[in-house]
């Protein structure tokens, strides 16, 4: 009995190894974080941080004119001392909430920012 439970534990402890190199192999959607130049707000038109990021620096009262903020699935603040207060309409209208420094929000999915970020404020 001792024998087929240390195989089991064998074979359980290769899986786990096997799964955790999956997952340290699947990082790569953060790679994409790193993109995101110092200062910056970043929108990716993947979740997670996936593909190359549109930037903006400052406070910006119309980012529907940015293809990767209007259709943006996920962001990331990059900034270098502040969070920011992201909107759901231009000129700091609508739903808002704010994205702490440093953090990012990996899916957009089932919120009103879905493929609509607005406008953004900084130092909030």
């Amino acid at each position: 009995m001792k024998r087929i439970m240390a195989q089991a534990g064998i074979t359980l402890g290769s899986v786990a190894l096997a799964v955790t190199g999956a997952i340290v192999t699947a990082a790569p959607a953060n790679a994409a974080l790193s993109d995101c130049p110092s200062g910056g707000l970043c929108a990716y038109l993947g979740v997670n941080g996936s593909g190359d990021p549109g930037v903006v620096y400052g406070d910006n009262t119309n980012l529907l004119q940015y293809n990767k903020f209007n259709n943006a699935e996920s962001l990331y603040n990059n900034g270098s001392s502040c969070n920011v207060r992201i909107y759901s309409g231009t000129g700091y209208t609508g739903s808002s909430y704010i994205l702490n420094r440093g953090y990012y929000n990996g899916s957009l999915a089932n919120t009103v920012y879905w493929h609509n970020v607005a406008s953004n404020n900084w130092c909030v």
